[in-house]
């Protein structure tokens, strides 16, 4: 089948091109709008207790978001500081769409000033039911205003400013990571190659890959809710991915050449065997990405959509879009160089392994083991402002906040009451929440009449922290007479934390059965895939290990720039685990299907371990580094989140890469034998019927060298 693709692509170049010329323009004009479409915030599955509170207050509509105004560097009680800020105020409260002001100096609350008197904090209440355009025109409006008070500091935040950062922090770190990618992936091509038009190539399946599946992110928000991180995710895994096929590919096309074949041959026999590589290997990264489908979440299947669509967009690239271009410009390109790849120094130290595989297993089992402990006492957060970068004014007025104004320090657990305001039972509830050790400040929302009062109660400490969730379950637990629906931050974390722990295990269940059958059809065996699965999530301990160490206890935080906030994003050790453990099975595919290859001709498991790993070890190292680097460049980004994704995923590829690929498997394949390609007889007779075979190698091919075309699995 993928002979007959290379014959296709090769006798109909123009058109492919063509093709994907116009893929990459509608992706391109698709793109340009895209991020007005996707949101900033996730209000979860509609089983959430929590997703429920934001639906019927997004249908009620009587009051929008709060637009938070502190003033700070002189003392409240000011006369010039009050009459200046007074008439401001006026003006504010004119601005149609704004409901109500309230400020320190027309309200007798303390909990408009600061615990030093020094500062003071204006609530602007929009009005409900605006497009979120009209919302950041309101808050632009209000804080163009707001910095007409004549005081030393005046910072403008609330929600609706932070999503917005948001939004903007997320293109930032989006621009920033390709400037640091591609130039220096480019520069490591270069010398990869050895020329200009051979590194070339695999950029231009990156980006295709890239374009392509921002129409997929299109297409998905007129169905359902995305991610702004969902673009980021794009760019990375696209980058990284269409990098590595690329790479693969274009080596093997280079070894075709170098083997004698005319650019025609060359490219039909690339795809003929390289090409149902990048199939297979991207097949086994695609069923990774879909078990975030598992989770039922809208924030899980944004990303669901952006890994799935980039990673088939980058393979369906390299197996029709570059091979088109390698016919017309491969002339161009330089052969490979013939070297011996049977003694080289991956070969050297696979051997040195096996003479010492049961240390080798014992000590590097054992180490990643215990470089896994820190997640142990791990914390997990929802994003909040303090993700946003440390220049960002809204994640100042968050944190001045939290520091100096109890009552609004941290965001309320949010009671929706089926009762009306006046309702004795209703008065009776709010003196008792009240009362309760755990709130700060409680008082009724504005604006509600009839049935429904809504009740924010501010709890002592963090938003999200166990003195909020405390009083989360406290409400949730309480009987007051009517029915009462609990939500706000910490209530929204608590559900979503639930949801993953309930949903986690479907998931991984889902993603290894599917990595075990694929690996299985390739291989034959059932020993091989499960040391593959063990080997995986030994690595990925190790790195959620250094993920703790890093982002929840602060260390390298000067290097990465970042303010640690004592937890990890509630969403990335399952997001890292998923890309890493498809990532690593890239990998593990471009490995094993050389091994077993030489094994089937050969019989020597040992050898065939020494020999694949010194055949497949240059474009494995290669392929991490470049894909490192990708990671890397988004992990210098300015949102936590984001940088905890690419910092966790260049950890995940260095420890696969290097310690998993280079150590662990010839150690254990060494243990196992000639038991590491061991199946029952009818799944044996299954794979000999239904499996993936090798493609026979080239004839012209040097014998023994290390530019020796490999016999992949067709």
């Amino acid at each position: 089948m993928f002979r007959r693709i290379g014959e296709v692509v090769v006798r109909r170049r123009g058109v492919v091109a063509l093709v994907w010329l116009a893929v990459v323009v509608v992706g391109g004009v698709v793109g340009g709008s895209l991020m007005s479409r996707l949101e900033t915030q996730f209000v979860g599955a509609d089983r959430y207790e929590s997703t429920q509170v934001l639906t019927r207050l997004d249908e009620l509509a009587v009051t929008g978001g709060e637009i938070a105004v502190v003033t700070d560097g002189v003392a409240v009680d000011d006369p010039a500081l009050t009459a200046d800020a007074t008439a401001v105020l006026d003006d504010i409260r004119a601005i149609d769409g704004v409901v109500a002001v309230v400020d320190p100096w027309s309200v007798p609350e303390p909990g408009l000033r600061s615990t030093d008197g020094e500062a003071g904090l204006i609530v602007v209440t929009i009005a409900g039911g605006l497009e979120d355009s009209d919302e950041i025109e309101l808050a632009e409006e209000i804080t163009h205003l707001a910095g007409e008070i004549d005081a030393p500091e005046v910072n403008v935040g609330g929600q609706i400013i932070i999503d917005e950062e948001f939004r903007e922090a997320a293109e930032r770190d989006l621009q920033r990571g390709e400037m640091i990618a591609l130039p220096i992936a480019f520069v490591a091509m270069v010398f990869i190659f050895g020329g200009l038009r051979a590194a070339f190539m695999p950029l231009v399946v990156a980006a295709t890959g890239v374009l392509t599946a921002m129409i997929v992110l299109f297409v998905a928000t007129g169905v359902t809710s995305v991610s702004i991180f969902a673009v980021n995710v794009v760019t990375m895994l696209g980058i990284g991915l269409g990098i590595d096929y690329g790479l693969l590919v274009v080596s093997r096309f280079r070894e075709e050449r170098a083997a004698g074949r005319t650019v025609d041959d060359a490219v039909v026999e690339t795809v003929a065997t390289a090409g149902t590589t990048v199939m297979f290997s991207g097949l086994t990264v695609a069923v990774a990405m879909a078990g975030l489908f598992a989770f039922g979440d809208p924030m899980f299947t944004s990303f669901g959509i952006a890994g799935a669509g980039v990673v088939i967009a980058c393979m369906a690239a390299a197996i029709t879009l570059l091979p088109a271009a390698l016919a017309r410009f491969g002339a161009r390109i330089r052969p490979a160089k013939a070297s011996s790849a049977d003694d080289g120094g991956f070969a050297r130290l696979a051997r040195f392994v096996q003479r010492r595989a049961v240390p080798v297993v014992v000590i590097v089992g054992l180490g990643l083991a215990l470089l896994a402990v820190p997640f142990l006492g791990a914390e997990f957060r929802g994003g909040d402002a303090r993700s946003l970068p440390r220049s960002s004014e809204a994640r100042e007025v968050a944190l001045t906040l939290a520091e100096r104004f109890p009552s609004h320090g941290a965001d309320p657990v949010v009671v929706v009451a089926d009762a009306p305001a006046d309702d004795p039972a209703l008065v009776a509830f709010v003196d008792e929440i009240a009362a309760s050790d755990l709130v700060a400040a409680v008082g009724l929302r504005p604006g509600f009449e009839g049935d429904v009062t809504v009740i924010d109660a501010v709890p002592l400490g963090e938003s999200q922290g166990e003195i909020a969730q405390d009083l989360v379950d406290e409400l949730r637990a309480a009987a007051p007479g009517f029915d009462v629906q609990v939500g706000g931050m910490a209530a929204q974390l608590m559900d979503a934390g639930d949801m993953i722990s309930s949903r986690l295990p479907w998931a991984l269940t889902m993603i290894v059965a599917a990595t075990f059958v694929l690996l299985f059809l390739m291989t034959g065996s059932l020993a091989v895939p499960a040391k593959a699965v063990v080997m995986n999530v030994l690595s990925l301990g190790a790195s959620f290990g250094a993920l703790v160490w890093i982002f929840q206890d602060g260390n390298l935080s000067g290097i990465l720039g970042f303010d640690p906030i004592g937890a990890l994003d509630l969403w990335m050790p399952t997001l890292i685990f998923i890309f890493a453990f498809g990532l690593s099975m890239d990998y593990e595919v471009f490995l094993l299907s050389r091994i077993k290859e030489i094994h089937d001709r050969t019989g020597d498991n040992d050898e065939s371990v020494a020999i694949g790993l010194q055949r497949t070890g240059r474009i494995i190292t290669s392929a991490a580094l470049l894909i490192v680097v990708v990671f890397a460049g988004f992990g210098a980004g300015e949102v936590l989140s984001i940088k905890q994704l690419g910092v966790g995923l260049a950890i995940a590829v260095i420890v696969d890469a290097t310690i998993v690929r280079s150590l662990l498997v010839p150690a254990t394949m060494r243990l196992l034998g000639e038991w590491n390609w061991w199946a029952p007889a009818p799944l044996r007779r299954f794979h000999d019927r239904f499996g993936l075979h090798e493609a026979p190698s080239s004839p012209a091919a040097v014998p023994g060298s290390e530019d020796e075309p490999e016999r992949v699995l067709a």
